[in-house]
C-alpha cells in the first residue's frame, strides 16, 4: 500500500482532518483487512478515548451468523466493557463505511461524541446519506460527524472485495454448469 499524506487542505465550512483522524482511520482499515481475510465484507472500526484505541472491530456477520456482528456494534460492546459503562462520552468512533441504521442507533444510544466516516453508503448509510440518525435533533444525543477521511482507501477496499466476489461467483457458476453438463452426458 502506498504511503498516504497526512496533510489535508482545509476547506471553508468543513472541519479539518487531523493527523490523528488519519492515523485512527488507518487502524480501522486494518480491521477491514481482517474482515477480508475471513471472507467478510471489509468494514472496520475503532473507538478512541483520551488519545488511545480502546476497542477494535470488524464485520463478522457471516462468520458469527448474526445480523448484530457489525464492526461498530462489536467495537461499542468492547469499549463499554473497557470503560465499565454503557455511556461512551468522550469517545470517537472511526468507521471505514458510513453506519447503517442499527449501528447509527447504537452510536446515539451509547452517547459517542464524534464519528469519523471513511466513505458513504448510498444503500444503507444513516450518518447522512439516506438518513441522518447521528445528528437528528429529535434524539437526546447527537454526534459530531466528519466524512470522507481516507475515502479513496475506504472505497477501494470495498470495491476490491466485491469485484473479487463477483469473479468467484462467476467461476463457481461456470464450474457448476460444467459439472451438470458432464453429469448429464454420463
Amino acid at each position: 500500500m502506498e504511503k498516504i499524506s497526512t496533510q489535508v487542505p482545509e476547506q471553508p465550512g468543513i472541519p479539518a482532518v487531523s493527523a490523528e483522524d488519519i492515523k485512527y482511520m488507518k487502524a480501522a482499515l486494518k480491521q477491514a483487512e481482517k474482515a477480508i481475510a475471513i471472507g467478510e465484507v471489509p468494514i472496520g472500526a475503532v473507538i478512541v478515548y483520551e488519545g488511545k484505541i480502546i476497542a477494535r472491530g470488524y464485520n463478522r456477520r457471516n462468520t458469527d451468523k448474526t445480523t448484530l456482528a457489525h464492526a461498530e456494534i462489536s467495537c461499542i460492546r468492547k469499549a463499554c466493557k473497557k470503560l465499565g459503562d454503557w455511556r461512551l462520552e468522550g469517545c470517537t468512533l472511526y468507521c471505514t463505511l458510513e453506519p447503517c441504521q442499527m449501528c447509527a442507533g447504537a452510536i446515539v444510544q451509547s452517547r459517542i461524541d464524534r464519528v469519523v466516516i471513511g466513505t458513504t453508503s448510498p444503500k444503507s448509510g444513516c450518518g447522512g446519506t439516506l438518513l441522518n440518525i447521528l445528528q437528528n435533533p429529535d434524539f437526546n444525543h447527537q454526534s459530531e460527524v466528519l466524512y470522507d477521511v481516507l475515502r479513496p482507501e475506504c472505497t477501494e477496499i470495498l470495491q476490491r472485495f466485491f469485484k473479487d466476489l463477483r469473479r468467484r461467483n462467476k467461476e463457481e457458476k461456470k464450474m457448476r454448469r460444467l459439472a451438470e453438463t458432464a453429469q448429464a452426458d454420463s
